[in-house]
């Protein structure tokens, strides 16, 4: 049995292709070449992508300065609690929880992009966890039940796909320090395939309950061609919790 570590999640993904035989070659990969289309027209985001960096779900703002996250004082003030790493037992992740949006997809594991004309999924290899993201037109109803990973709508503009985001729960940590959030937190999220291997996802955070004014970071991703997903069930070696600080 393979299992990993809930808070660490070290990489496995090339190891991912040893689960099975007689995997079709997709031959030599030009990384840089053009972005594929769709037959419906549409960029073709489809694929195993991973983060380039691991440093987002350590610090989402990493590439911010401090000033340029816009803290309500109460929120500066528990993220300042929690930033010195005295409650990370606190920390959903560490207890097998959702890590939420965007932060899941800042986790060092790879994910999935299933793509079709009216509707997309996000299969995260962290935690097992996925996204449903409809292009039909819907809409949210304003009574939905709060969640961890929100209820996803999306557009095209352009080439980019912008993925609008609402109906959180209001547990999840931006990332690993303790950056917070409310049900009232909005995630704008835009993809956009530069090329054959390299994607960019702009993120906007808007939580007026938490924050001043909306914020953006950009973290970079790229395509594994050869790789897919492992189970990753965080409960069965959940081991560093009873080790981390906090109540």
């Amino acid at each position: 049995m393979q299992t990993r570590s809930c808070l660490l999640l070290p990489l496995l993904a090339g190891a991912a292709m040893a689960q099975w035989a007689n995997v079709p070659s997709k031959g030599k990969v030009n990384m840089t070449g053009p972005a594929p289309k769709t037959a419906y027209g549409k960029p073709d985001l489809s694929g195993v992508w991973e983060p380039n960096a691991n440093k987002y779900v350590r610090n989402i703002a990493a590439d911010l300065k401090p000033e340029d996250v816009p803290f309500q004082p109460w929120a500066k003030a528990l993220y300042e609690s929690r930033v010195d790493g005295s409650h990370e037992k606190e920390d959903p992740d560490a207890n097998c929880l959702p890590q939420g949006v965007p932060k899941i997809s800042a986790a060092p594991a790879p994910w999935k992009i299933v793509q079709s004309p009216t509707f997309i999924v996000v299969v995260y290899e962290a935690f097992n966890l996925w996204r449903q993201i409809f292009l039909d037109g819907r809409t949210m109803m304003p009574d939905a039940n709060p969640t961890w990973m929100g209820y996803s709508t999306g557009k095209w503009d352009g080439d980019t796909l912008v993925v609008d985001t609402r109906g959180f729960n209001g547990k999840a940590w931006l990332d690993q320090l303790g950056k917070p959030s409310t049900d009232a937190l909005h995630v704008t999220e835009r993809f956009h395939r530069k090329d054959f291997g390299h994607m960019d996802m702009q993120i906007t955070i808007d939580d007026p309950k938490a924050y001043t004014r909306p914020w953006t970071v950009t973290q970079e991703v790229h395509l594994l061609p050869d790789a897919e997903l492992m189970e990753f069930i965080c409960n069965e070696n959940n081991r560093d919790v009873a080790h981390l600080p906090g109540k």
